[in-house]
């Protein structure tokens, strides 16, 4: 009997022990070892955010569903790995430190014949200082605590808007080298319409502030879309978009500081700025939750294993090169890692090659561009793949069966605002591939006739369907197993 132990229990991690417990039943050993008890549909925290969900609408236990699946449920955080074990332990391990209130702060030794790090991003605020919501001046919604708080200080704002006071909202990045603008991007638009619901919005001055060179590049160098036999880009889309409900923008800005009021942020052409806030919604940039390695002496290999920035190294080339000269093909399709066959990272977790959004440097030499976006539909696709992998490995396959390159394989993306079926719109975006690949497609860098944008009211409906959808497929209802990932 085969160990597979998964690390994280997010999108992609979710996936793979879904799969995976169902296509080796009790034949093998599948351990899930994440810090929280409950899973997490985070594409719904903007709703959560502005008051249209509650937490409850968001989340589920996880150690019931994984009972089910015969899945060993360890409320934990990894630690170390030794993928090569030690002069103890003959097979790899990993250690982990229980966060489960009986047994908190406990240390456990956990071998494995397979591992899966999907332990997602480490949320660093503190690569801003006064960012976030502790102990910083900001809010978030990249888990539903920091939704909550997010939408308790909107509600406030807004009272005091209803009582005759003008406010200011800044939405957008907290960092020169964020990624994940969508969420952001998003949750303008609910903030947008949740004023405009209270009967406020005219008293309201709305900013989005971004690391974005452009509008709507959203850390993918933006899109090329054909409309009406038009070729159009998605900073046209994303301009008129934030023109029509009256929002402001500034781009290209890095914030380097901020304060209870005030946001200090420096922009690519060298110059340094200062805005007002009375709310402000800033994503933190990522990086790798911290995990360390050794090898069988003891030595610590930490950076053969990750990135400098902490994310693990898979299947990918990561020859340095200039920007221009990176291709499509130097993505990862496994996400196994070159140096160990059993071990494989995916969802945020794994280590990109390059920028897709083309890496740029301010007049002072500071980095302000975006970092590649991992989220939604490509890690549930790599959950699913890497599965399929380690299962046909196990029956004797001597290689990944499966692959999932973000370079081959689409993204859908729908942004919407309110969660009522008859109040509010949404934009709906396809790109194919989500990294351009410009020797297939040398023009755009991506298929015209599979990349589109719309905005309306039936993809709004299709946001709310698809939140029910997935909710109802990772609570392993009956058929989710058919049901697209």
């Amino acid at each position: 009997m085969a160990r597979i132990v998964i690390l994280g229990a997010g999108i992609s991690g979710h996936t793979a022990a879904r799969y995976l417990g169902k296509w080796l039943g009790k034949q093998h050993q599948v351990i899930m070892v994440s810090p929280r008890p409950t899973w997490n549909w985070v594409p719904s925290n903007i709703w959560v955010g502005v008051g249209e969900m509650t937490e409850r609408q968001v989340t589920f236990e996880l150690a019931p569903l994984y009972k089910k699946l015969n899945i060993d449920f360890r409320q934990a955080s990894a630690q170390s790995l030794y993928p090569e074990g030690d002069a103890e332990h003959a097979s790899p391990y990993v250690t982990v430190e229980y966060t489960d209130p009986q047994r908190a702060g406990q240390t456990e030794v956990i071998e494995y014949d397979y591992l899966v790090n999907a332990t997602g991003p480490k949320l660093n605020f503190a690569a801003t200082p006064g960012l976030g919501p502790e102990p910083g001046y900001t809010v978030s919604v990249c888990t539903p605590p920091h939704a909550l708080e997010a939408n308790r200080r909107l509600q406030a704002a807004i009272a005091a808007m209803k009582n005759g006071e003008d406010k200011t909202f800044v939405i957008g990045t907290g960092h020169g080298m964020c990624t994940c603008q969508g969420a952001a991007f998003e949750y303008i638009y609910n903030v947008d319409h949740t004023l405009r619901e209270a009967g406020v919005r005219e008293q309201a001055r709305l900013i989005w502030l971004s690391n974005e060179y452009e509008l709507g590049d959203l850390g993918m160098g933006g899109m090329h879309v054909s409309n009406g036999g038009y070729v159009t880009n998605s900073k046209l889309f994303a301009e008129s978009l934030m023109a029509e409900r009256g929002v402001q923008w500034i781009t290209r800005a890095h914030v380097t500081k901020v304060e209870p009021d005030k946001i200090h942020y420096e922009q690519l052409d060298g110059t340094y700025h200062e805005i007002h806030f009375d709310f402000a919604m800033l994503i933190p940039p990522f990086a790798g939750v911290g995990l360390k390695a050794f090898d069988r002496a003891g030595a610590d290999i930490t950076a053969a294993v990750f990135a400098p920035n902490g994310f693990m190294k898979v299947d990918a080339d990561y020859t340095p090169k200039p920007y221009e000269d990176w291709r499509a093909r130097d993505w990862p399709k496994t996400y196994q890692n070159p140096s160990y066959r059993n071990l494989f990272a995916i969802g945020i977790a794994f280590a990109p090659p390059h920028p897709i959004s083309k890496p740029m440097k301010s007049a002072n030499g500071t980095p302000i561009s975006p970092t590649p976006p991992r989220t939604g539909m490509p890690s549930a696709a790599m959950g699913k793949a890497v599965a399929a992998s380690i299962r046909d490995m196990l029956k004797g396959a001597p290689a990944p069966t499966h692959t999932a390159s973000m370079a081959k394989s689409g993204a859908v993306c729908v942004a919407s605002t309110g969660a009522h079926l008859f109040k509010g719109t949404a934009a709906s975006m396809i790109v194919f591939p989500v990294v351009p690949d410009r020797e297939t497609y040398p023009e755009y860098g991506r298929d015209l006739k599979l990349t589109s944008v719309e905005i309306g009211l039936a993809g709004h409906w299709m946001k709310f369907l698809l939140h029910h959808l997935f909710i109802y497929q990772a609570t392993l209802r009956p058929g989710w197993s058919i049901l697209p990932d």
